[in-house]
């Protein structure tokens, strides 16, 4: 199952990328929305190979979910997969310049079922697979719309 938006952002690339791989920024969002993480690895830079353990409630049920940083290309793309219950999770940020001051970024997330249950889970996902989606882009252009006011803040 797969999600995907795009969306137009008034700032730089370099500016958006920035922003977007702000790990520690991202750890602070999750862990103020009811989200356990903690990061597992020993690296000092961002590179590829960044991981983090974190637990959160979902449909129900507490989740435990093992991310990994698998590609970080500067002010291009960068790609995490994550792994809960039998479900793989392969979510790609990819950043392009429409010009100096506005870049475009496209979010992917593809989910795959290892298991039956989390065969069942996506499955209860596509019958609300409208409803999802529109959650999902709201959320993204939320995201975007917030690195665009922080931009604006710091110029």
């Amino acid at each position: 199952m797969k999600f995907s938006t795009k969306e137009d952002i008034e700032a730089p690339i370099d500016q958006v990328f920035q922003m977007v791989a702000d790990f520690e920024g991202l750890e602070r969002s999750a862990l103020r929305r009811g989200a356990e993480v903690r990061r597992v690895d020993k690296m000092t830079e961002k590179a590829p190979g960044l991981e983090w353990k974190a637990k959160f409630h979902f449909r129900g049920k507490d989740r435990d979910v093992d991310i990994k940083l698998v590609e970080y290309n500067p002010d291009t793309d960068l790609c995490a997969q994550g792994t809960t219950d039998g479900l793989d999770c392969i979510v790609k940020v990819e950043l392009v310049a429409l010009s100096r001051k506005r870049t475009r970024m496209s979010l992917d997330v593809d989910l795959e079922a290892k298991t039956l249950a989390a065969r069942l889970l996506l499955q209860s996902l596509k019958l609300a697979r409208n409803t999802i989606n529109k959650k999902f882009k709201d959320r993204i252009a939320g995201y975007a719309k917030d690195i665009e006011d922080r931009f604006q803040r710091k110029v």
